[in-house]
């Protein structure tokens, strides 16, 4: 699905691909238990859509950055990082997510574009104002917040994020979005209102939004319905520089 940014950006689903059982079909996760084989042929898949190398986040529910330059272009693995980002023309980011954030953003004063994963442990850390951070880094300036672009993919929505009460409650310390109630009345959190409020708070209202629920659809992963299952992927492709 399209991630509606100004660079080709999209955002998977688990169709398409040759992963069997709990992972089918278009699983691109290393670390879930799919064959390398199966997720090799996926990844490839996601590769040849994108049109350029793509390199896959690895995910640790942290704050971690990594800038990635052009020796990425041989396709070699990141090192352990919730966002990434580049300005490595024809270089593409994947994140990888099944009910968390997948956040993509592009920045057309620099040609930045950065990839980061957001789960509620790396929002309460503050994994959205490293992804900021990122970007007006690589300016060596403030960013103006008319030039940059986010999107966020599928993931789980406030309905349907249970939470026992103390996690709701040490996480909207921080972030007050994103206390939320689940349809059947219990405590939960909204991660991606979390994450829109805290990019409005630092001055980024350019924020587009999928609203397909992982848990409710089941085109999409997620964990919290299944268990042992993949990750689809947000894909975003460095064009470099404004000319």
């Amino acid at each position: 699905m399209d991630a509606r940014l100004p660079v080709r950006a999209f955002f998977t689903d688990r169709h398409g691909g040759v992963s069997a059982g709990p992972y089918e079909s278009l699983n691109v996760a290393t670390h879930v238990g799919d064959t390398a084989a199966a997720v090799s042929i996926n990844r490839g898949v996601v590769q040849d859509r994108a049109g350029t190398p793509v390199i896959f986040m690895r995910p640790d529910h942290g704050i971690a950055v990594a800038r990635l330059d052009e020796s990425y272009l041989d396709g070699r693995e990141p090192p352990v990082a919730d966002v990434l980002t580049t300005t490595v023309r024809g270089l593409g980011l994947a994140t990888l997510a099944a009910d968390c954030v997948p956040l993509l953003a592009h920045d057309a004063s620099s040609g930045a574009v950065a990839a980061a994963h957001i789960g509620r442990e790396g929002l309460r850390k503050g994994v959205v104002d490293a992804a900021v951070a990122a970007i007006i880094d690589i300016r060596q300036t403030r960013s103006h917040p008319d030039s940059v672009t986010f999107s966020i993919g599928p993931c789980i929505c406030g309905t349907c994020y249970e939470v026992s009460s103390q996690v709701a409650s040490t996480v909207s310390r921080s972030h007050p979005t994103a206390l939320a109630t689940t349809s059947w009345g219990t405590p939960s959190l909204d991660l991606p209102r979390a994450v829109v409020g805290r990019l409005a708070e630092l001055g980024f209202t350019r924020v587009f939004r999928h609203r397909f629920c992982t848990f409710e659809e089941l085109r999409l992963f997620s964990y919290r319905r299944e268990g042992t299952t993949g990750r689809q992927a947000g894909v975003i492709v460095c064009e470099g520089p404004p000319s």
